[in-house]
């Protein structure tokens, strides 16, 4: 396998054999097989995530994945909406991470993960969370700030928070929340990250499972466009989310108790108003009135392209700002 270029050589790209530091926000139902694969042969680290997928169904789903590439992938698990323990053991076989989001650290988890041989994630929102998983064992531990799209599980801003965490924790940090260019990539490891976790950008690749009006929104959308609320919470109550703030409009206009239908996993599943499932390529409906989340980096986005090619640029560019950097620190 390729090293990575020594600029973006972290603990990070060790420990999982990336050659970028750069993972993929696991995304439920929109991060799926494509998204993931892509992004792992681009040189990141790949992430899936199957909310709610029964232990048969995601074993289908994770032995596709390993068809489709050789370099690591790893697999987000949503605690309150996992439905069966059996899917944590299925996954720690077949995937190279394994992440849990929205809960606090636990020992048993991460244990029960490194059993089954994949590296263990905690995605956390403040520095105590974050020592936490590293006492739970954790390999490495993503630092959400709360710019970040989708379900934000802190409330302070990313550099500041991902500038403390170092301080305190001995594990790889990747920093997540409004990252979307190679300059908040050289950014956040300058501020001592050892790798970026990037979401609402990889929405807008043709790679995506996301609806095509849900990417188009995010084009026509500035970070003024985003808001933190709790409006999609119907199934996943006090779970705070940004999104578009189009779609929150829309939601509470909707006169009507199912916004639409989805295909997930080959079935037909009816999609609630105000829940938190974000629209899919399958989904039909009220697609503008369910959730588009969006980080508050979503400006940056102007147009959807192939996830090797927002790989590509993050990359060079990511290179380019920290020689600029070093350069500026070191004139002679």
């Amino acid at each position: 396998m390729e090293t990575a270029p020594p600029a973006l050589r972290t603990r990070f790209t060790e420990l999982v054999g990336c050659t970028v530091p750069v993972q993929l926000a696991g995304m439920g139902w929109v991060s799926g097989v494509d998204l993931a694969a892509a992004v792992s042969e681009a040189g990141g680290l790949g992430m899936v995530a199957f909310p709610t997928a029964t232990p048969e169904i995601l074993t289908g789903l994770l032995e596709e994945v390993r068809q489709r590439t050789t370099r690591p992938v790893g697999i987000n698990f949503i605690l309150p909406l996992l439905q069966d323990d059996a899917c944590i053991d299925i996954a720690a076989q077949r995937m190279f991470v394994v992440e849990f989001f929205w809960a606090p650290p636990s020992p048993r988890l991460v244990a029960r993960v490194q059993a089954g041989g994949a590296l263990t994630a905690w995605q956390v929102g403040s520095v105590e969370e974050a020592r936490e998983a590293a006492y739970a064992g954790c390999d490495f531990v993503v630092v959400q700030g709360a710019e970040a799209g989708g379900h934000v599980r802190g409330s302070q801003a990313l550099l500041p928070l991902v500038s403390e965490v170092t301080e305190h924790v001995d594990i790889p940090v990747v920093a997540a929340g409004g990252i979307a260019t190679g300059r908040s990539v050289a950014a956040v490891l300058a501020a001592g990250a050892d790798g970026a976790r990037i979401g609402t950008r990889f929405v807008a690749t043709t790679e995506t499972d996301a609806h095509p009006e849900y990417q188009q929104a995010l084009i026509r959308a500035t970070s003024a466009d985003t808001v933190l609320t709790t409006q999609f919470s119907v199934m996943w109550p006090d779970a705070p989310h940004r999104v578009l703030l189009g779609s929150v409009e829309r939601a509470r206009a909707l006169d009507t108790d199912i916004a639409g239908e989805a295909v997930l996993a080959g079935a037909p599943v009816s999609v609630p108003a105000s829940s938190p499932v974000c629209p899919t390529r399958t989904t039909t409906g009220h697609v503008d009135a369910m959730p588009h989340y969006a980080g508050q980096a979503v400006g940056a986005i102007t147009r959807i392209e192939p996830a090797a090619e927002v790989m590509r640029r993050l990359t060079a560019d990511a290179i380019t700002h920290l020689h600029e950097a070093s350069a500026g620190r070191n004139p002679h």
